[in-house]
């Protein structure tokens, strides 16, 4: 197996084709990585219904434990993605970039998060015990602590798959990272 094709509505199966047409729907078009999953028979909806599910997390909360996992893991299409929906979620391109590097100066408790999630992603889980005070201290619970972690994990999932596959990124590509930031 040399290359990972980006699979087409045609190839794949009755299910993942409506998948695809519901993502047709609702974002305009199927992004590679997701239709990259649709290879399984299950794993586009498995993953889908993880990334949709329930969080104690807000949205801008997500977006930067999401570019933290992705700029630790390295992986260029979710970098370029979120950097995208940070932008959406109201997060200017400065304030992106720092989040990728595990800071946000601008908010205390942001701060603490993204420390927290790249020190759980650097650490595989084996977290610093004084990055997870000051996380709870900022004002999180012990259910927000798990809801980061499934996040890292559900984050990792696509990072590994794209890091795997190297499918095309059809998202504005997220800028490299100043030795100084990172």
């Amino acid at each position: 197996m040399s290359k990972i094709n980006i699979p087409t509505r045609e190839e794949v199966s009755p299910n993942n084709q409506a998948i695809f047409d519901n993502l047709q729907n609702s974002l305009g078009f199927v992004p590679n990585l997701y239709a990259t999953y649709a290879h399984s028979e299950t794993a586009l909806e498995n993953y889908l219904n993880f990334a949709n599910a329930k969080t104690s997390l807000s949205a801008k909360e997500k977006e930067v434990v999401n570019l933290v996992v992705s700029e630790v893991n390295s992986c260029i299409y979710c970098l370029s993605a979120h950097t995208a929906i940070g932008k959406m979620n109201g997060f200017t391109d400065a304030q992106i970039l720092e989040i990728r590097s595990g800071n946000a100066s601008f908010d205390n408790k942001l701060d603490a998060l993204a420390k927290l999630a790249k020190n759980a992603t650097e650490n595989r889980g084996n977290t610093n015990q004084d990055i997870l005070n000051n996380f709870c201290n900022a004002g999180y619970s012990k259910g927000n602590l798990i809801d980061v972690l499934v996040l890292v994990g559900e984050k990792t999932i696509s990072n590994y798959i794209h890091n795997t596959t190297q499918v095309p990124v059809d998202f504005p590509l997220a800028k490299p990272l100043e030795p100084a930031t990172v």
